[in-house]
């Protein structure tokens, strides 16, 4: 059956398509005959009230994909697209920061429940900020603090010695700092923090294993699909491929096994069909992405996988389920 598919995505002229998940994600939609629009969550926009049925829109254009650098696709004229009557399918695959501004768009694609499938679900993705979700799962992680006031990591860093610092709700590696165990500058991070950020900021024990790299292991619908292991580039203590890293091949440890094992069944029960999970030292859960995990290029470079096409089952599952066959 032929879908039609939304992707709320950042602008598609600028992505890099060598890597990209998203653009992955529509080659294999494409492939399978589904009819692509591409959209920026910029375009949201609800109506309704009194006897007006509500209805969301975006400003939408229809696309084709290629994987030909610099040529990577063509688009049709942009139109309203009604989410409800006119989509099947939508993609949410904007980038964070996860902001209000995030958060309002997913409570806006929420209201289409019922109508039209989105992936992730957008309720479940408010609930499950990345550095927020794992705490569920504290078992797993490093010594871990939230906090925002300076005393707090002043303790912390004090009984764990060299640690690192980054901002709740922040993405691909960006401002995550390491403190050292004489403490130097943490006084001025943390003022440079708070002044930037009003939520609490993540504190974690440095953990020496992350020069051995960070696995990210993607699940799909709570199933492993693969994993990399992704190692800092020289100079750097981020493993982020965003932030200079490179990946490798990579098999899970029992600890990583266990970890899945865990998180899966709740990931499905959510609705969180794509989700990036982070492991440093086969042992420590850092993360769980949900916003826009990536990932799934790499693995399939390695393992001759296709990972898009797993994602793509699991979707149209889903489509089948809430369409009631």
């Amino acid at each position: 059956m032929s879908l039609t598919v939304a992707v709320q995505m950042d602008p598609l002229e600028d992505i890099a398509i060598s890597g990209d998940s998203s653009f992955a994600l529509m080659l294999a939609a494409q492939a399978r005959g589904h009819r692509l629009f591409e959209y920026q969550v910029g375009s949201l926009a609800w109506q309704g009230g009194g006897d007006v049925p509500e209805r969301l829109t975006a400003w939408a254009r229809p696309v084709t994909v290629q994987r030909e650098a610099g040529r990577h696709f063509t688009a049709g004229d942009y139109r309203l697209l009604d989410l409800a009557a006119d989509a099947d399918v939508v993609l949410m695959r904007q980038d964070p920061p996860f902001d209000l501004a995030y958060i309002s768009a997913a409570f806006l694609l929420d209201r289409l429940k019922g109508r039209t499938l989105v992936v992730n679900d957008p309720r479940e993705v408010v609930n499950a900020p990345e550095k927020m979700l794992v705490l569920d799962y504290a078992r797993f992680m490093p010594p871990t603090l939230i906090a925002r006031r300076l005393d707090d990591i002043r303790a912390f860093h004090a009984q764990h010695g060299a640690i690192v610092v980054k901002p709740l709700h922040g993405n691909g590696g960006k401002a995550i700092f390491k403190v050292e165990a004489d403490g130097a500058n943490l006084s001025a991070l943390s003022e440079m923090f708070d002044n930037a950020w009003p939520e609490p900021h993540m504190v974690q024990a440095f953990l020496p294993e992350v020069a051995a790299g960070d696995k990210r292991i993607v699940l799909i619908d709570g199933e492993v699909a693969g994993a990399i292991n992704r190692k800092p580039g020289a100079g750097e203590f981020r493993s982020n491929l965003a932030r200079g890293g490179s990946a490798e091949a990579a098999t899970l440890t029992p600890r990583e096994e266990e970890i899945c094992a865990a998180l899966g069944p709740d990931l499905k029960r959510r609705g969180l069909v794509f989700v990036g999970i982070d492991v440093i030292g086969g042992e420590y859960l850092t993360e769980i992405n949900v916003t826009s995990p990536t990932g799934i290029v790499a693995i399939d470079a390695f393992y001759g996988t296709d990972t898009a096409a797993r994602i793509w089952d699991a979707i149209e599952r889903r489509h089948a389920a809430m369409a009631g066959g």
